[in-house]
């Protein structure tokens, strides 16, 4: 019984520790998004992450078979809606990538290569918490069909041309000034339009 009691003991102290050493980081350190996360963080970063994929999920299989057309589909999609945060070639290299805490990974690399089908699945359906990466998960056939799109062209990152990369660029969202832009010649167009309708000429109700 005591030993169980020291045991208890021991790790509720150890607990206290770890709770001071963080808090005395985060005073130190401040919230700031800024400087590039530490060994630790990027570790505990790591493991929250594998910790949020299910164990049923990791055995999943794609169902969609792969081919050069349902690349094509993902690649579209992927510069679509996950480019602003991951770069068309998946390198992370973008603002909104490198401003993130953890910064957005290079899909490239073994970290995410190495993950199952189920686990890129799991990730792209239910996000991970904590970081940056939402849920994209619609909860219908034909969204978790694009899921799998995405895999594969997950899996087909490290090979990408550049004359992919450059089909990419014409699906990527146009930047806000961009959309501004255009907004306003629109709005100019449709001013110019106005005025080069001709105005009718009243008739008088006396004139016979």
């Amino acid at each position: 019984m005591r030993a169980v009691v020291k045991a208890l003991l021991l790790f509720a102290g150890l607990g206290l520790l770890l709770a001071g050493a963080g808090g005395c980081y985060l005073m130190s350190t401040g919230f700031s998004a800024r400087p590039d996360p530490g060994g630790l963080e990027s570790f505990a970063a790591l493991g929250i992450r594998n910790m949020a994929i299910s164990r049923q999920a990791r055995g999943l299989s794609n169902p969609v078979e792969r081919s050069s057309e349902v690349i094509a589909s993902g690649r579209a999609h992927f510069a679509d809606h996950c480019a602003s945060c991951h770069a068309n070639d998946g390198s992370g290299d973008t603002t909104i990538g490198k401003g993130l805490y953890p910064r957005a990974p290079d899909m490239r690399l073994a970290r995410t290569q190495d993950l199952s089908d189920g686990e890129l699945f799991y990730i792209i359906e239910n996000g991970v918490r904590l970081t940056g990466m939402p849920a994209w998960g619609t909860g219908d056939p034909s969204g978790e069909s694009a899921s799998w799109h995405l895999v594969h062209f997950i899996r087909h990152m490290p090979e990408l041309s550049e004359a992919e990369l450059g089909e990419m660029d014409s699906f990527n969202p146009a930047p806000p000034a961009e959309v501004r832009q255009r907004m306003l010649e629109q709005q100019f167009l449709e001013g110019l339009d106005l005025l080069s309708k001709p105005t009718a000429t009243p008739v008088s109700p006396h004139k016979h």
